[in-house]
């Protein structure tokens, strides 16, 4: 089983995602980045583009986000975007 992190992704009116994944690959301001499980500290911003998650039954969800800001720390990322809408694809 491959390692798991908590991810949270939030926007001003909800909680668009909040559980276990495997992986993100977001889309950060200076270029994509991908985040795994004991990923090293580090605050980014973020562009509007596509996320992926990877979540921890291995399906991957897609998502189109405004800008923003990634934190992660502890095992545990957090999104905070201005806006999310779940692409499917």
């Amino acid at each position: 089983m491959e390692a798991t992190f908590n991810f949270k992704m939030l926007t001003p009116n909800h909680t668009a995602l909040d559980g276990e994944v495997i992986s993100i690959m977001a889309p950060g301001g200076a270029g994509y980045l991908g985040i795994l499980a004991h990923h090293a500290p580090i605050i980014t911003t973020l562009k509007d583009g596509d996320l992926k998650v990877r979540m921890k039954d291995n399906r991957v969800a897609h998502f189109k986000i405004g800008r923003g800001l990634l934190k992660v720390a502890h095992n545990t990322a957090v999104v905070l975007t201005e806006s999310v809408e779940e692409t499917g694809a």
